[in-house]
């Protein structure tokens, strides 16, 4: 059946098979194809788009165990299951109504009694896919991020397309409640075997609409509802989404508002005592009430108060005094409510001083470890050297500690480079990966060196800095030089973009300030070819491959060397792969650059999120797009909770303690224990397979892979403080502000040397040379 926009097909089991946008040149799919599920080899089968779960007084079904009633008209279909004979469950699909599909989900109690749900998990399957394809065209233009915005009466999701060009699909709650959405990933990794790229697969995403978790199931994620629902004796309960095309984040708020949903906007990141702003556009919603709920199990509450500006347009200001997660909670005269996430944090230089006291303290295991000069936890994956790079940024940058740096300086000479290369020949890597080893590891290994080369030779105690920066060099040219590997994964990653993006300019540059011409010559040579090339072949979108078959390892880097290297053509093409990768939503643990791997679930990564932050900071510097650097801070705000010691709804961590990982989703469907929480991907050390390949143990520290994106934020946005001013309203990125008849006071939040900046309908313009000041008066006038 079709529509103006629409065209769709129910299969006779009962689920949607098909969803397509017709004026779609590439004719996606919008939901995920049974036939793409029995081509890649998958099972999952029982949870494509309308299959569900119900439990009934305690009695678990699952639709696909029963064949459904399939009535077809001209633009409708209804599909209608009977269970136990006590329930009825009704799902109708109307086309009727241009440019949109409505959806409507019924529960009716068939009997004289009152019935517990104590859960209802409807699968709302869109085309989240990797898929397994090298033509990467597929899935740029045939795969979906799903950003969900979970609320009680208004909850509204967007599956943006990885092109960011060819059209969204956004879904809107209009009648009933939802409670959450959860999610499943199923994927294929041939990591070990060798292959690359080597890993493809798919969330299926849940609607809960009751429950969500097993009776006795608890966390600390006290923000959305886990509760069973009732229908009552011969009644019924019934929920209502609407469907609709938008071609930008900005329609996709704008279509919220057409189908009667308010919009709220909020600083995802705040700090404590410093003044938070939110602005409600109520639309046709009069607000009567803001709480924030906050603190243990959300016990506290707190009243807001707030202004109205414009016919239900309000703005609510408070300065926070409680850290950690608040559920801002806004109830309108008409019974609905509405909410959002955000979250409040102690300084940020004053998190990331605790962080590196921490490695130093706890994580280095010194002469005498277990594994000498090592810091915890122990990896054969360059990436969790960033924690080192990370102690060397902050003294570099903070106040220095010899100590930490000569700790630093120890693990690099004792134990990285004997580890990494055989004899500690740079020339000679050791196969750490069983008959392989990973040319990615060396770009950490180099920004280690290199860093260690900034500190003077007082401070160092084993090796001059000169040694260390050709080191670095070394170690670099192993990296990027094809011609240095003999096996073919060795010379493909060899020309594959990295990490090594965020310092190759401070490595050239000092290179040749030290008369190491003959390397900067060489390494400048090889960047050239690299960053030309890839511009070249932009429209291919080749580099979005790297070990995965897409990945934002890879588009996220090509992106932010492309900038740096001036190529903004190629920029402005992979950049537009960045903004579909970072969500937004009325949660800002929603609006991290999209990812799942390594929680088996929609996540926060910290080094990955971070570095595709740093490569959108990148792009934006390049041109000049607002946009982009809207998408960077909204993604660090996300990244930072991963260092968060004082969130109280999810697991606990010590003072300077972090952990890599946060499953967004809850439920977690693979793994409920993990839902909303942090972790390290160890935990997954008992579910066997890849992981067990991995790691040692499922007890490991939860950071392993942390620190590089950290000093990414250091070198990039987390100097520079920005005062916005559109469509006359007044905003902060990266601080916030306070008015003052006509100056407004902008608060920074970046923790060491700062920039001040203003964004108007003129441009960027620079207000300050480098100043170590918090605060900086802008006069209006």
């Amino acid at each position: 059946m079709e529509n103006n926009k629409l065209q769709m097909q129910v299969h006779p089991r009962g689920y949607v098979q098909s969803l397509v946008m017709k004026d779609d040149p590439y004719h996606m799919n919008w939901v995920i194809d049974n036939e793409y599920l029995k081509q890649a080899s998958f099972n999952e089968s029982d949870k494509l788009f309308g299959e569900f779960t119900i439990t009934i007084d305690g009695q678990t079904i699952n639709s696909t165990d029963n064949q459904p009633q399939v009535i077809t008209k001209q633009q409708q279909v209804v599909v209608t299951y009977e269970l136990l004979k006590k329930i009825q469950v009704t799902f109708e699909y109307d086309l009727s109504i241009e440019d949109q599909l409505n959806w409507h989900i019924s529960l009716d109690n068939l009997t004289s009694k009152n019935i517990k749900i104590n859960n209802f998990g409807v699968w709302l399957s869109l085309a989240y896919v990797m898929f397994r394809d090298k033509n990467v065209a597929k899935n740029i233009h045939e795969s979906a991020a799903v950003y969900p915005s979970i609320s009680r009466d208004f909850t509204k999701i967007n599956a943006v397309r990885r092109d960011n060009q060819s059209g969204n699909l956004g879904i809107y709650q209009t009648y009933g409640q939802t409670l959450s959405i959860g999610t499943y990933a199923a994927y294929n990794n041939l990591f070990f075997e060798n292959v690359s790229p080597s890993l493809d697969g798919m969330l299926f995403h849940q609607l809960i609409l009751a429950g969500g978790y097993d009776e006795h199931f608890e966390n600390n994620d006290w923000i959305y509802d886990k509760s069973p629902v009732t229908v009552k004796a011969s009644a019924s309960i019934s929920w209502h989404y609407v469907m609709k095309k938008n071609d930008s984040e900005q329609e996709f708020y704008k279509n919220a508002s057409k189908v009667g949903q308010p919009t709220i906007s909020y600083q995802p990141l705040n700090i404590l005592h410093q003044p938070s702003y939110l602005t409600v556009n109520g639309d046709a919603h009069e607000l009567v009430s803001v709480i924030a709920y906050v603190g243990e199990g959300g016990k506290q509450e707190v009243k807001l108060q707030f202004q109205q500006q414009l016919s239900n347009q309000y703005q609510v200001s408070f300065k926070p005094v409680m850290l950690g997660e608040h559920k801002i909670v806004f109830d309108f005269s008409d019974g609905t409510q509405d909410s959002v996430v955000l979250n409040v944090m102690t300084p940020l230089n004053e998190v990331i001083d605790k962080r590196v006291k921490y490695i130093s303290e706890k994580l280095y295991q010194g002469k005498d470890g277990k594994t000498p000069y090592a810091f915890t936890p122990i990896s054969n994956q360059g990436e969790s050297l960033g924690k080192l790079s990370l102690v060397l940024k902050k003294n570099l940058m903070g106040t220095l500690d010899k100590q930490q740096v000569q700790q630093v300086e120890a693990s690099a000479v004792n134990y990285v480079r004997p580890k990494w290369f055989i004899n500690g020949d740079f020339k000679k890597p050791n196969n750490l990966y069983g008959d392989f080893y990973r040319c990615m590891d060396f770009e950490y290994i180099a920004h280690l060196f290199l860093l260690l080369s900034d500190f003077d030779n007082e401070t160092l105690l084993l090796n001059s800095a000169e040694d260390y920066l050709q080191w670095a060099a070394d170690v670099f040219m192993l990296r990027v030089n094809p011609d240095f590997h003999e096996t073919k994964r060795g010379k493909e990653e060899a020309r594959m973009l990295g990490v090594y993006f965020l310092y190759i300019q401070d490595l050239l540059k000092k290179l040749k300030q030290h008369g190491l011409t003959d390397y900067y010559e060489k390494i400048n040579n090889l960047w050239q070819q690299v960053t030309n090339k890839i511009n070249e072949n932009r429209t291919t979108y080749q580099a979005a491959i790297t070990e995965h078959y897409f990945d934002n390892a890879g588009f996220g880097p090509t992106a932010g060397a492309l900038s740096e290297a001036g190529f903004k053509d190629g920029a402005r093409m992979y950049g537009q792969l960045l903004l579909a990768n970072i969500g937004y939503s009325n949660d800002f643990r929603v609006q991290n650059p999209d990812r799942w791997w390594e929680a088996l679930a929609y996540m926060i990564h910290s080094l990955w999120g971070g570095v595709t932050a740093a490569a959108t900071f990148k792009v934006y510097e390049a041109l000049k797009n607002p946009a982009y650097l809207q998408a960077s801070y909204r993604a660090t705000a996300a990244i930072m909770y991963c260092y968060d010691t004082n969130s109280v709804t999810t697991a606990k961590l010590d003072e300077g303690m972090a952990a890599s990982t946060y499953a967004v989703a809850g439920p977690h469907l693979n793994r409920p224990d993990l839902s909303r929480n942090r972790f390290g991907q160890s935990t997954f050390y008992s579910d066997g397979g890849i992981f067990k390949k991995l790691f040692n143990s499922a007890n490991e520290t939860p950071d392993w892979d942390m620190g590089e994106e950290l000093v990414a934020y250091l070198d990039g946005i987390g100097q520079r403080t920005y005062l916005v001013h559109q469509d006359n309203h007044w905003s902060v990125i990266n601080g916030t502000y306070e008015q003052q008849k006509n100056r407004i006071k902008v608060i920074s939040f970046a923790p060491y040397q700062k920039e001040f900046w203003l964004i108007d309908d003129t441009g960027t313009k620079q207000l300050t040379e480098s100043t170590l000041a918090q605060n900086y008066l802008f006069d209006i006038k």
